[in-house]
């Protein structure tokens, strides 16, 4: 596990299913900590992370340069209810989010429609994980 994330952060990244050449969304990445660790992780697979934050792509992409150039990890500015893949994108296997508003809870139609379009990126069996607090929680798709 990389040794910059936070020990919160490494819980969840050990909590995910990984194995390599899994291909990995993460939905609200921030500066990018979980998805460097989930591309060690993954080696051969794809690390998308999207999120509604300019500042969070820039601080992302700067510290992420070695693995964007390995064409391990990309990050892309959106927001995830309007989420959509690009026309030759393959889906992902997994998708996961950390404390991440649209799907806290709190605003149920936002949430309806963030889930709609990460089962939509995602491969038929795809697994989505949500952390809130404590424990990471796999949600039924």
């Amino acid at each position: 596990m990389a040794s910059k994330l936070s020990q919160r952060l490494a819980a969840i990244v050990d909590a995910l299913p990984l194995k390599e050449g899994v291909r990995v969304l993460e939905i609200g990445y921030g500066p990018g900590a979980a998805a460097r660790a989930v591309a060690c992780c993954t080696r051969t697979g794809d690390m998308l992370g999207i999120d509604r934050s300019e500042r969070a792509i820039k601080l992302a992409v700067q510290g992420s340069e070695d693995e964007i150039a390995a064409g391990r990890v990309s990050f892309r500015h959106a927001a995830v209810e309007d989420f959509e893949l690009n026309p030759a994108e393959e889906k992902y296997d997994l998708a996961f989010a950390v404390r991440v508003s649209a799907l806290d809870g709190r605003h149920p139609e936002l949430q309806a429609r963030a889930i709609m379009q990460i089962k939509k990126a995602l491969k038929p069996g795809g697994r989505l994980f949500i952390d809130t607090g404590d424990p990471l929680r796999e949600v039924s798709l």
